[in-house]
């Protein structure tokens, strides 16, 4: 059974764990060996902590162990969304996302938008969001390919 809840402080080394794993395991297959090396990394784990805690973010646990986590911001940003590796294709990430659309209605916030990645652009397309624009940002000396999407809600 998968249970969604908000982040807390302690969920800070499972969510940074899952990042990571999602980044090295399942972007890989899109991404090169350089640009998964550059973009998989957290250096400061006290900016982590604080960008959580900035914004609404929430946690999918299954059996007590966080499995996926998403957060949005004020302007209708999310951020971020990862799932570990080994919980895909079980609604991690489609619960995480009706949540975050949940929580925008909540706020009033009419359009979510995000940089989706190679790996979850269809994802997110298949859900209703439309490409603004195909993106290439460095990250530490590499160039990673992402797309600008948005969804009106």
């Amino acid at each position: 059974m998968l249970q969604v809840r908000r982040y807390t402080a302690d969920d800070c080394d499972d969510t940074i764990a899952i990042f990571l794993s999602a980044i090295r395991e399942v972007a890989s297959r899109d991404y090169s060996p350089a640009e998964i090396e550059a973009w998989a990394k957290v250096e400061d784990r006290a900016a982590w902590v604080e960008r959580r805690a900035s914004r609404p973010t929430f946690v999918v646990e299954h059996a007590g162990r966080a499995i996926g986590f998403s957060d949005l911001e004020p302007d209708g940003h999310l951020d971020m969304m990862f799932v570990h590796p080994a919980h895909q294709g079980i609604g991690v990430a489609s619960l995480l996302l009706a949540t975050v659309e949940e929580e925008a209605k909540k706020q009033g916030i009419g359009r979510i938008f995000t940089e989706a990645s190679l790996t979850a652009r269809p994802f997110f397309e298949g859900r209703g969001f439309g490409v603004i624009a195909r993106q290439s940002v460095e990250k530490r000396g590499q160039r990673l390919t992402n797309f600008r999407m948005e969804k009106f809600l």
